[in-house]
């Protein structure tokens, strides 16, 4: 019976063909040490966290915010924007800082689902109508609770639909978002994502993001239905609002 062998290579070519097989790997996987090291440290986390409602922040701000010096506060920032997740933009005398871009926040929200559930509210603290798990901007839509209410409350009534990772709207939700002043039609044209749907990281099921979402949050804002806080991202939902999600949607927010 003929056995087969392998065939055998002399010490340099088995060191070169290591070097090639480990540098395809390297290749094919992307590099995630450095931005977790980047996100790693509280302090920076914080700092991005609180950029995601898509405003731009000071670094005297953000050094509050994070419970930091202002000088340890910039030396943070500057390794954000030198590891792409920032961008500074100077006004003056004051430097400016936002996310890169959506897709930092996309991945910021992600990993907000992923960390452990924290311990459940002080009884005697903000009611439910309250606060960032209730309902907050994230880099441009609504998110929190009311924004997953929303998100069902639109494929309940057949304005929206599933389509993968994305949403598709039929012609009797392009109606109704146009009544409530969105143009599905300007969102689907925007050079990003349409309709996604973003896992909320304090309700851990998916809200409703990309430029159809960012839309919609305009529009409830603009007709008072939820109101912002200035340089905060959480948003508050007004009595009109309550009532029209209600009447629009079949909805009961507390």
């Amino acid at each position: 019976m003929e056995r087969c062998s392998r065939p055998m290579l002399r010490q340099p070519a088995k060191r070169a063909l290591h070097r090639l097989l480990t540098s395809q790997g390297m290749r094919a996987a992307p590099d995630l040490a450095p931005i977790a090291a980047l996100i790693g440290e509280r302090a920076r986390a914080v700092m991005l966290t609180e950029l995601l409602g898509g405003e731009a922040l000071t670094a005297t701000e953000l050094a509050a915010r994070a419970g930091v010096s202002p000088a340890t506060a910039s030396a943070h920032l500057s390794r954000l924007v030198r590891g792409g997740l920032l961008l500074v933009t100077a006004s003056g005398r004051c430097r400016y800082y936002r996310l890169a871009g959506p897709e930092v926040a996309r991945g910021l929200e992600v990993l907000g689902a992923l960390a452990p559930r924290e311990r459940p509210p002080d009884p005697a603290g903000p009611g439910p109508r309250s606060g960032l798990r209730f309902a907050r901007s994230c880099y441009g839509h609504l998110a929190g609770r009311a924004g997953v209410a929303v998100r069902d409350g639109l494929l309940t009534g057949g304005l929206l639909e599933p389509w993968g990772l994305e949403h598709r709207v039929p012609a009797r939700g392009r109606a109704w978002f146009a009544g409530i002043g969105v143009d599905v039609g300007a969102a689907r044209a925007a050079r990003r994502s349409f309709a996604r749907a973003c896992l909320d990281w304090s309700e851990r099921r998916p809200h409703l993001a990309g430029a159809l979402g960012d839309a919609l949050l305009r529009a409830l804002v603009d007709r008072g239905w939820f109101r912002r806080r200035p340089a905060e991202r959480t948003l508050d939902l007004t009595p009109a609002g309550r009532a029209g999600l209600a009447r629009e949607l079949g909805l009961r927010l507390p």
